[in-house]
């Protein structure tokens, strides 16, 4: 279906464009005709995104892991992101420590999951912003924050956020951030989140890496990008001192 649409927008788009050559406007059903091709376009789009969520969330827990550098894997989704990122007016701005050990992971699963990420910091800035995308070694993990300067979300929707098929956004199916979180949990990681209206949102991913696959995350330093509370997926030992995800 999406096929024939972009057919039909095509033959309309070239009949306009020869009539414009001849100097000739397309009539007032014309135009009609063609703006309602495009929304159908759109609607097609929207609804093949729900399902392929649903297919993603639906399909779980096959997970078959190999050494990965996980900075080129970034490198990658933000190179994919940043042409609709910029006409949106979103500004990238990369931190991605070299030398890193490889993780172990599903590479198709783990790029899902950041790409929910980086579209939800997408759609937390309609009007445009920051993102900030940080990778760095913490002890025996690898740590992977994505961080927005965009709306920001509330304590009650910070506490559903995670939740499945819970979402506040027109047309969300309340599975991209489930879905992140359980193939990140589904690799012995960690996902935590801080947020604040009007400031933004800051998820730190957590991952172990290859070189140390057991043992429990050490606790981390204090640090705070928002002020807000973190909500995490899980609780790492020694945890007491810890000042909240970037």
């Amino acid at each position: 279906m999406a096929i024939n649409l972009a057919l039909l927008e095509e033959d309309w788009t070239r009949a306009a464009s020869a009539k414009n050559a001849k100097e000739v406007e397309l009539s007032p059903r014309e135009q009609r005709a063609l703006r309602r091709v495009k929304t159908l376009q759109r609607e097609v789009q929207r609804l093949e995104h729900i399902v392929q969520e649903f297919l993603i969330y639906a399909k779980g827990g096959e997970i078959n892991r190999a050494p990965r550098d996980l900075a080129q894997l970034l490198r990658e989704l933000l190179e994919f992101v940043e042409v609709e990122d910029a006409g949106q007016g979103i500004r990238h701005h990369v931190d991605l420590a070299v030398g890193l050990p490889m993780v172990l992971i599903d590479e198709s699963a783990i790029q899902q999951a950041l790409l929910n990420l980086l579209v939800n910091a997408r759609q937390a800035m309609p009007g445009g912003g920051e993102l900030l995308v940080r990778l760095r070694r913490d002890g025996n993990w690898v740590e992977c924050s994505v961080t927005d300067t965009g709306i920001g979300m509330r304590p009650d929707q910070l506490a559903h956020c995670f939740d499945e098929y819970w979402s506040d956004k027109k047309g969300g199916t309340g599975l991209g951030l489930s879905t992140a979180r359980r193939i990140i949990e589904e690799h012995g990681g960690s996902i935590d989140v801080v947020s604040e209206p009007g400031r933004g949102t800051s998820f730190s991913v957590y991952l172990p890496l290859f070189v140390e696959l057991t043992g429990e995350r050490p606790p981390r330093a204090a640090r705070q990008t928002l002020d807000a509370k973190p909500v995490t997926t899980r609780q790492p030992a020694n945890d007491a001192n810890d000042g909240g995800a970037e």
